[in-house]
């Protein structure tokens, strides 16, 4: 009887901890606007800078992907040098690289502060989990500190385009990065005050040439799609192909070899932990690669505002967060295997209905696709992070928060460049041309929506054939993606259910 009282019983959460939860999911958050505030700046950021395709996907995802090869390495550096050190530290450098973004004079400026922000974001995410791990030892504790804490991650994505929307309509596309600053401000201070430190096997030595492969094994890999979607298959793509998938296998081989490698591939070997980190890489894929291009939708195929835009997606933000707050209860009544399927279900349900109403008139049956993608996503995602760290043992809840981590902001960064990169695909295969188009006007049509949109002049009859052919392609594009997505989302939910036990293990 005794543990079954010690799961069902949960003690009340004191002020001091609640106010660690703030603080950790206030970082979170912003890292995860981060990720998407700058969806809906596109059209003014391409107005403005003029970046070419390529250009504009790294700009939307380089973020991610310096954040993704770095987390490992970072958090085990957090380890030995304190995890709240470290935060801080990351909280810091963030707010200088937000300024750099803010006043970016070109789109190579604009990558190269991105690739800061992803460096600092490296140095304050994998302290996050590790924190809450440390700070709320009872399962059931644990399971509402992540469940804010994942409400704070899925909320940060989706609210992105929001608060980018509502900087918009008022500033300059700039703006959307002054945000972090006084964010990061109150990490700091309220950081300094209410979160505790805690370490890791300080000793344990941080294999450099293993932090080298981690990075090595992803950029080529992301470069070769992109150079796919912009160039088309030829021995660059085949090369960096080779390259990325040699550097992961000599990674892999490194990790079995080492007494303390930088990711526990033993971890794998659970079949919960597998089960629940492809769900949670999976959701947060298929979320952020539709985010990236909906926004894109909205304001130039339905002529939608920036801040009008933001509030059509503000229906997954509300869900999300909303069932994070339930999500003990939901995964106490159908286990967490069940509640995990049942929530990718429903997100793969959601995008395949934006998908067909991305081509009906009227916003309605957009809003019900949102709101029920953000409800099904959101719960995959409080659910399976809690898996994730509850599936390892405790002395390595470290390397299972490092591999969460990584798995959500991968999921980011490969949302953005592979569903973005097939959109690109999809709609220059679809794009037709009317004649009456000048050379260098179809060009900037087939190399994407938002610079021949600016190329065009809509008074001029062959032009406006023209953007409604555009508009056309790019909708058509954006509704096989969807389906796509939604597919993934599908098979991840069979792949939870059959993976992860309905009331897993508590470490």
């Amino acid at each position: 009887m005794t543990p079954q009282v010690q799961v069902e019983t949960v003690p009340p959460l004191t002020a001091r901890q609640w106010g660690t939860i703030a603080v950790l999911t206030g970082a979170v958050m912003l890292l995860a606007i981060d990720g998407t505030v700058l969806s809906l700046a596109v059209p003014r950021l391409t107005a403005d800078l003029a970046p070419s395709a390529t250009e504009l996907l790294w700009i939307g995802d380089v973020y991610s992907f310096v954040l993704a090869g770095l987390l490992v390495t970072m958090g085990n550096v957090a380890d030995r040098i304190g995890r709240r050190r470290l935060l801080l530290i990351g909280s810091a450098g963030f707010g200088l690289a937000s300024l750099l973004a803010a006043f970016a004079p070109t789109a190579g400026v604009l990558i190269a502060a991105r690739v800061f922000l992803g460096l600092f974001g490296a140095t304050i995410m994998p302290s996050t989990l590790s924190i809450l791990r440390d700070v709320f030892r009872h399962p059931l504790q644990r399971t509402r500190a992540i469940a804010v804490w994942s409400a704070g991650a899925t909320g940060g994505a989706a609210v992105g385009p929001l608060v980018g929307g509502f900087l918009l309509e008022h500033f300059w596309w700039g703006s959307v990065f002054l945000i972090n600053l006084p964010v990061m401000a109150i990490v700091i201070v309220a950081g300094l005050a209410l979160v505790p430190e805690s370490r890791g096997d300080g000793d344990a030595r941080i294999d450099m040439a293993s932090a080298f492969l981690s990075i090595l094994a992803i950029i080529p890999i992301v470069y070769a799609v992109k150079h796919l979607a912009a160039q088309g298959l030829d021995a660059t793509v085949a090369a960096t192909t080779l390259v990325g998938l040699a550097a992961g296998w000599v990674f892999l081989r490194r990790q079995q070899r080492l007494a303390t490698p930088l990711i526990d591939i033993s971890l794998f070997r659970i079949p919960a932990f597998t089960g629940a980190v492809l769900a949670n890489g999976i959701a947060i894929f298929a979320l952020a690669g539709l985010l990236f291009f909906f926004s894109q939708y909205l304001q130039l195929v339905r002529g939608l505002s920036p801040l009008i835009a933001g509030l059509v997606e503000l229906p997954a933000t509300i869900m999300s967060v909303l069932v994070a707050l339930v999500a003990v209860a939901i995964v106490k009544r159908l286990g967490a295997g069940c509640s995990i399927a049942t929530g990718l279900t429903l997100g793969g349900g959601g995008l395949a209905l934006v998908g067909f109403a991305a081509g009906q008139e009227g916003i309605h049956w957009i809003l019900i696709g949102v709101s029920v993608a953000g409800l099904g996503i959101g719960l995959a995602m409080t659910l399976s992070t809690d898996a994730i760290v509850s599936a390892a043992p405790v002395e390595r809840a470290g390397a299972a928060s490092a591999i969460s981590e990584t798995a959500y902001e991968l999921g980011v960064a490969m949302g953005i460049a592979l569903l973005g990169s097939l959109q690109t695909i999809s709609y220059r295969w679809l794009l037709h041309i009317p004649d009456g188009i000048s050379d260098d006007i179809a060009a900037s049509l087939r190399e994407s929506l938002p610079a021949g949109l600016k190329a065009l002049d809509e008074t001029v009859t062959a032009h406006v054939e023209a953007a409604n052919s555009a508009r056309a392609a790019f909708t058509s594009a954006m509704q096989a993606t969807s389906v796509i997505a939604a597919v993934l989302l599908v098979t991840a939910a069979f792949t939870a259910w059959r993976l992860i036990p309905p009331s897993s293990q508590r470490h």
